[in-house]
């Protein structure tokens, strides 16, 4: 089932500032808020899908890459995007903008309290990867240094916020009593601290631990582009989610092809007698090699267009195309006989430029490429 536009989701258009966002996901979440609306599965799912939709639009990079590559940016087969998130990533990353709400920052409300939850830190690498590996897609299992509970490691409840991870103070102003609610200084906004920890382990009770994550990476992926895997980042002390792992992606450069979006470019140099005669030639492709026929006659800066022979498009709307530039390659250096013969040929009508109508001049050539 193809996913929601996550500008449908949220009411509002591709110009929407930074603030119209935020209010049009405000008011959609309190709508759907699982405190205001128990046991319904559907209201639950939908404040969900604006969560994942604000959680990419309100961040500028995401948001570029979500409009030029849609949910493809992000939602690769090896699962990446917010596609993951689960109610407690929610509310650690977006609870502050319920406001009061809900009686606490959106962490507490209709179903009593909820203790805030803690999210680990995220990680982040950079995956080099071939224009081979990104024509077909690719799975890398790359060795990652996370951090996570020490094992013995045991935690006991935050005397100063009882568990709940923040402190709420009210004040008397000339308004009347404003409560505020902010994250517990005690226990750093976990609402768990150290009760016992094995040696070696740190002051939060987390160990460095080496583990193997298998990324899958979808075809077409561009350089730059960062892909996420949820829950492979640092653990956070006590009960909690794990952070995020973020994958960069960095395209290594191609032998003999150079790559222009979806499309791929080869120059071809072939020698005069066989621009002359016409002569068939095996060259390389993304997917391995490919025979082309070149005609008898053809001049240098013809572009053969083999379609379907590019990157595939990482939206799914098909791959580019090869294009090869031909080049014919004048020697610099003949023998005695040669210079005889070529200058038999100055006078040959054969040998006169007679350009057609067809030969299109660099420019429209050039015109062609982009269109």
């Amino acid at each position: 089932m193809a996913k929601q536009d996550y500008y449908d989701i949220l009411k509002i258009n591709k110009g929407a500032t930074a603030t119209e966002i935020k209010k049009a996901y405000r008011k959609k979440a309190l709508k759907y808020h699982p405190d205001k609306n128990p046991d319904d599965k559907s209201a639950e799912e939908k404040f969900k899908q604006a969560a994942e939709a604000y959680e990419v639009l309100s961040d500028p990079d995401k948001k570029a890459r979500y409009d030029q590559y849609g949910h493809q940016a992000f939602d690769g087969a090896g699962g990446f995007g917010g596609g993951g998130m689960n109610m407690d990533d929610i509310f650690s990353q977006f609870g502050d903008i319920f406001g009061g709400a809900f009686g606490g920052g959106g962490f507490s409300g209709f179903g009593g309290s909820r203790q805030r939850v803690v999210k680990g830190s995220n990680l982040r690498i950079r995956v080099k990867l071939t224009l081979e590996d990104i024509a077909n897609g690719v799975e890398k299992k790359i060795k990652v240094k996370r951090k996570i509970i020490a094992p013995g490691t045991t935690y006991k409840t935050c005397s100063t916020c009882h568990g709940s991870g923040q402190v709420t103070r009210v004040t008397n102003t000339i308004l009347g009593r404003m409560q505020t609610s902010a994250p517990c200084n005690t226990c750093g906004g976990a609402g768990q601290m150290i009760d016992k920890k094995p040696i070696g382990a740190d002051a939060q009770g987390l160990i460095l631990s080496e583990e193997t994550v298998s990324i899958k990476i979808p075809a077409g992926v561009v350089d730059g582009m960062q892909l996420k895997v949820s829950g492979k980042g640092n653990s956070p002390p006590g009960n909690g989610i794990s952070g995020d792992l973020l994958v960069a992606i960095q395209e290594e450069e191609h032998s003999t092809l150079q790559r222009e979006g979806d499309n791929l470019h080869y120059d071809l140099y072939i020698s005069v007698p066989d621009a002359i005669l016409g002569i068939s030639k095996e060259i390389d492709a993304v997917t391995g090699k490919v025979r082309i026929k070149i005609d008898a006659g053809v001049q240098s800066g013809k572009i053969l267009r083999l379609r379907g022979k590019g990157i595939p498009s990482i939206n799914g709307y098909g791959k580019g195309d090869l294009l090869v530039h031909v080049n014919v390659w004048t020697p610099k250096t003949l023998s005695k006989q040669q210079k005889e013969f070529f200058e038999s040929m100055r006078d040959d009508e054969h040998f006169e430029p007679k350009p057609e109508s067809s030969d299109k001049s660099f420019f429209e050539k050039v015109k062609d490429m982009f269109s």
